[in-house]
């Protein structure tokens, strides 16, 4: 989401100019998974975290986990997932629970859910990979399946896998619940990865209501020991945003 001044490509080496030594991206499946590391490799970044494939953009799916009857089509875009995962040295997919049909019992799409993940968190296992589930905004998806953090500590509890974590971004955190600190702190032992943007309007922090400077500091105190994501879109210009970020980069 960021450095969108260049192509995709190039925006590996931008990252590392900016002084990141680990980068994270949604869907990679445009380009070729070599050509990807090999960006990756020439920048000396490490690639840490991409999502699955959404599913079929004209049914509106954004994710299939939670759909009953999906289940193989879940199946296929992990394979998917985990090919470009291998090839670039990535560990970690953020596997999308999905938009809940209008009308569906909650205890299937559960059902379902519980079971794709459990399913996935067998094969990333093999990989030696983790399985990320984030709770995400009604405002950002519309009718999304997981949507609060008690939701999806319940699932972790029902997959009882230890390479199944949430994937917490507080931008989506901060309208579903607030409470960062303290959701942050209980949940610490069950977060696999961080990410951050600001509220309302997801730019860089500094632009909004959180007060990324106690939160982070808040972070470090409480022994979070992970990477934190900047999965905010920039206001202008993506280097002069990061102004914010010199403390840490």
């Amino acid at each position: 989401m960021l450095f969108k001044e260049v192509p995709f490509l190039d925006r590996f080496a931008a990252a590392a100019g900016a002084g990141f030594r680990a980068v994270e991206y949604q869907y990679p499946y445009e380009w070729r998974p070599e050509d990807i590391a090999a960006r990756a490799r020439d920048a000396g970044v490490q690639i840490l975290l991409h999502n699955m494939p959404r599913g079929e953009a004209e049914r509106g799916e954004h994710g299939t986990a939670c759909l009953p009857g999906r289940e193989a089509r879940f199946r296929e875009d992990l394979e998917r997932a985990v090919e470009y995962a291998r090839a670039v040295g990535c560990t970690r997919l953020h596997c999308m629970a999905g938009v809940a049909p209008a009308g569906a019992e909650r205890a299937a799409l559960q059902a379902a859910y519980v079971a794709n993940l459990k399913y996935a968190a067998g094969r990333l296992q093999a990989e030696g990979m983790q399985v990320l589930i984030e709770p995400l905004s009604a405002r950002t998806v519309a009718g999304y399946f997981l949507t609060g953090s008690a939701q999806a500590a319940r699932a972790l509890d029902e997959v009882g896998a230890a390479n199944v974590l949430i994937q917490y971004d507080v931008f989506h955190m901060q309208i579903m619940e607030g409470n960062l600190a303290a959701s942050i702190e209980r949940l610490l032992p069950r977060i696999g990865h961080l990410q951050i943007a600001d509220v309302p309007a997801r730019h860089e922090p500094g632009s909004g209501e959180i007060n990324f400077d106690f939160l982070l500091r808040h972070v470090d105190a409480i022994g979070y020991s992970g990477w934190v994501g900047c999965e905010y879109n920039p206001q202008g210009d993506t280097a002069e945003g990061l102004k914010w970020a010199k403390p840490y980069l």
